[in-house]
Order: C-alpha cells, then sequence, then structure tokens
C-alpha cells in the first residue's frame, strides 16, 4: 500500500486536461454497471452545521478501481484558522478488495471539485453563447482559488475579466499572477462579483442563502457551495445536476426549488447529459444554466485513482506494510 499527502499530489502536479476528460469519461458510466455509488450517508453529531460524510464508489472503465472517501466538513473551521474541509481515500483493488492506497488531505477533494467544473464549462463554452466570459467568483477558499487557477489554465483565453469577493476579505497575494491572468478585480460586496458575470462560482460556506437577484440571460452558475441561491431567483434557469436523488435533499438549493417552486427531476439535466450528448444544445440561448454539483464518489475514486497510478509511475509516495 502507498501512502499520499497533500504534499505528494502537489510533486505529481496538475493536468487540467487531463482530470477534466477523466470526469467527462467517468460522467459516461454513471448510470451503467460500470460505476457503483450508493447513496452517500452523512455522520452528523452535536453541532448540526457539521457533517462527515462517506462515499464509496466503483468505476470500471479506464479506471477500473474501488474505494471510498471519508469526509469531513466543519464550517465553523475557517474562524479557527483550519480548512473547513478534512478527506481520506481508502483504495482498493476492484479484484481482489486489497487496499492498494491512503490518500489524505484536501487537494484531491478541491481538484476533483474544480475538475468536475471544467467539465461543465467545456460543455457551456461549446454552446457558443459569447466568445469572452466576465467571471465572478463568491469565496476565496482553496476551492475558490482552485476554480481560478483551471479557469485561467484550462479557458484563459476565452475569460475577459475576473472579479473576486470573500466575506472575510482577499489578501491580494493570494491571487495568482502570471503574463495570461484576465483582468481581475477585488470586490467589496457579493453584488460586484456578480452583478453582470458571464459565469459565476459559489464557494462559500454562507449559514443562509443571500443571492437574491436574478442572474444575467444566458449565464452559468457553478454552484459549487449549493446553498447560496433564493429561490425566487433561479426559477426559470435550466437546472443541471450530477444526481437528481443526491442533490435533492439536505437543504440544497436544488431541494428548495423543488419544495417552494415544483422542480421535477424529469424538468433537470444531468452532468452526463450535458458533457456526453450535449444536452445543454435544447435550452434557450437566453436562459440561464444553474449548475448543482452534489458531488460524486465516482469522480473522487477516478481522480485518487489518477494520482495513484503517477505516484506508482514516477515513484512518489510512503511504503506502508500491512
Amino acid at each position: 500500500m502507498i501512502y499520499l499527502n497533500d504534499g505528494h499530489i502537489r510533486q505529481i502536479g496538475t493536468d487540467w486536461p487531463s482530470l477534466a476528460g477523466l470526469v467527462e469519461r467517468t460522467a459516461s458510466l454513471l448510470g451503467t454497471p460500470e460505476a457503483v455509488q450508493p447513496l452517500k450517508p452523512y455522520l452528523r453529531f452535536r453541532e448540526p452545521g457539521n457533517r462527515i460524510i462517506a462515499m464509496p464508489a466503483f468505476v470500471g472503465g479506464d479506471t477500473e478501481m474501488s474505494g471510498i472517501k471519508w469526509i469531513a466538513s466543519f464550517p465553523d473551521n475557517v474562524r479557527r484558522g483550519l480548512p473547513r474541509a478534512h478527506g481520506s481515500i481508502v483504495l482498493n483493488d476492484p479484484g481482489t478488495g486489497v487496499p492498494v492506497a491512503f490518500l489524505c488531505g484536501g487537494r484531491l477533494n478541491e481538484l476533483r471539485t474544480a475538475a468536475v467544473s471544467a467539465a461543465m464549462l467545456r460543455a457551456y463554452f461549446r454552446l457558443g453563447r459569447r466568445e469572452r466570459c466576465k467571471i465572478g467568483i463568491i469565496g476565496w477558499g482553496p476551492i475558490g482559488r482552485m476554480h481560478d487557477e483551471m479557469m485561467m489554465t484550462l479557458f484563459g483565453d476565452r475569460i475577459e475579466s475576473v472579479r473576486l469577493f470573500d466575506v472575510r476579505g482577499i489578501d491580494p497575494e493570494t491571487v495568482r499572477v502570471g503574463t495570461e491572468r484576465a483582468e481581475t478585480t477585488i470586490c467589496d460586496t457579493w453584488q460586484e462579483a456578480y452583478r453582470g458575470s458571464d459565469i459565476i462560482v459559489t464557494c462559500t460556506v454562507a449559514p443562509t442563502r443571500y443571492i437574491d437577484e436574478r442572474p444575467a440571460p444566458g449565464s452559468l452558475l457553478l454552484n459549487v457551495s449549493l446553498r447560496d441561491y433564493e429561490s425566487k431567483c433561479v426559477t426559470g434557469t435550466q437546472v443541471v445536476v450530477d444526481s437528481w436523488p443526491e442533490v435533492c435533499r439536505e437543504n440544497t438549493d436544488v431541494e428548495q426549488l423543488h419544495l417552494q417552486e415544483g422542480l421535477r427531476e424529469e424538468e433537470t439535466l444531468t452532468l452526463t447529459e450535458t458533457v456526453g450528448a450535449d444536452g445543454l444544445r435544447s435550452v434557450a440561448r437566453e436562459t440561464p444554466i444553474f449548475f448543482n454539483p452534489m458531488g460524486m464518489a465516482a469522480f473522487d475514486i477516478a481522480v485518487a485513482a489518477h494520482y495513484w497510478r503517477e505516484a506508482e509511475r514516477m515513484d512518489i509516495g510512503v511504503r506502508l506494510e500491512a
């Protein structure tokens, strides 16, 4: 068995085109015997805002791996100077069940989350709605910064400007610089980052919903944190989900749209339909697209398996005895 931490993952490096392609290929397996993932349980105790989630999955195809992700999300950690999320993944050989890797740290979660958004962005850009886009990122923690890195790497030539907001403020030193960097503004309010943006990325730990304005026509909302939008401002959008049974619960914006506005599963598109069958082509040009990724264990296992294989190839990591 091999042990990999965040330092090892950084040492291996980030190949965004490969990760986005991996998500697309894995999405094509969802709903088939080659991607098996039970509904993930939430462990809650004492403080109801905290949760630890178990995410087992098997992924076939070119991943051919089984395993489980165990991720703790404690929102108040940010006030203690600690990361909100702490995750670990165990990979098991799908033929024997033998554990082959233990991966610990938050970076894999950040990479998987941004890679799923990358797959969605690829589908959105294929629509050709805009030649260049204005980006708004609300929430400048690890997930927000990872999305910024991903978008600049994959879509930098399509990005006109970036506006950033975080309720805790943003240190300019945390904003990546470079000749390819689009014009970037640190905003004083979420409204400044939101209004007029073609692509909005919400990556917050907001305790209550706060976005109460309708998005720009034809825009893409990457609702990574899942609980930022009041229902009234996203009615009439085209909702895209990674999995309806997963995301229509736990007080998500999708669940609130279902309960308050009568949103039905058959009115939504899945990520599989979006990235594999160009499902967005049926959406009217002026209709905003509202992507709600609850987080699929299959993507976590696929990304972890990718890094495990790279670690083996590059002889990176710590060998553990059984």
